[in-house]
């Protein structure tokens, strides 16, 4: 049977919360395998009309994003800025496209089975539990700041970072991979790295040797959190019968700050 998917992204909160630069045709390609049909694609972004009509750099970089987003299948749903001041004087600006996005989605999934929700803001939970109520399996993707209770509410939660070539590690070949640590050993110093491929009928789990003496971490105790997500290079050890192992390990955390 094949499985009718929507993906909605929230692109604002994945934008400001470590998903800069994710890679919309790797998400795409996702929502098509395992006997997967991807039949919705939406995007909610936020955009400065005041700004678009008086800054022509922001307005060329802004509709190119646009552009790219439509070519890879999305529909571009765009809510303008509003500014505001409040009581105590205070500018603010907002662009929240939270209604938008639950109203479309609630609508579309009558014609979805699973349905793949990028964001991290917990107000999504009734959403989500509005949409399981319909049949629709959801699946959320995020990176930082993500709501605990949005991530137990999912019938799945992953993050984008373990997702080969959602967020492309910057300047690397194509032997580092993103993974977390499992089976972790702190006296021996050793366990193994979870990490994902992409295969025909979806993404597949496996596994790596690593050793602490071969990372670039500030504390060892890192590994002993399957939470922490770690980027490394996986080469064979001519050492050790070739066998492959984890090298040049570094915490995507202690990169980021």
């Amino acid at each position: 049977m094949t499985l009718k998917t929507g993906i909605y992204v929230d692109a604002e909160n994945i934008r400001l919360c470590g998903g800069y630069g994710m890679r919309y045709d790797v998400l795409v390609n996702l929502a098509n395998l395992g006997g997967s049909t991807l039949l919705r694609a939406n995007s909610y972004l936020a955009e400065n009309s005041e700004r678009t009509k008086e800054d022509r750099d922001y307005r060329l970089k802004l509709y190119r994003y646009h552009d790219i987003l439509r070519q890879c299948g999305f529909k571009v749903i765009k809510k303008y800025v509003k500014h505001f001041v409040d009581d105590e004087g205070i500018l603010t600006t907002k662009a929240n496209a939270d209604m938008d996005l639950a109203i479309d989605a609630l609508l579309q999934a009558r014609n979805l089975d699973r349905i793949l929700l990028l964001t991290g803001d917990g107000d999504f939970i009734r959403l989500v539990q509005a949409l399981q109520n319909m049949g629709c399996r959801v699946e959320v993707i995020a990176f930082n700041n993500v709501s605990g209770e949005l991530k137990e509410e999912a019938d799945s939660f992953l993050s984008g970072f373990l997702i080969p070539g959602l967020l492309p590690i910057q300047n690397e070949g194509d032997r580092w991979h993103r993974g977390f640590p499992i089976n972790y050993n702190a006296d021996r110093g050793f366990g193994f790295m979870r990490y994902y491929t992409i295969q025909q009928d979806g993404l597949q789990t496996e596994s790596v040797f690593f050793h602490c003496s071969k990372s670039n971490v500030t504390s060892d105790s890192l590994f002993l959190d399957s939470n922490n997500i770690f980027e490394f290079k996986i080469v064979a050890n001519q050492e050790n019968n070739n066998k492959t192992e984890a090298l040049d390990i570094r915490s995507i955390d202690e990169i980021q700050t």
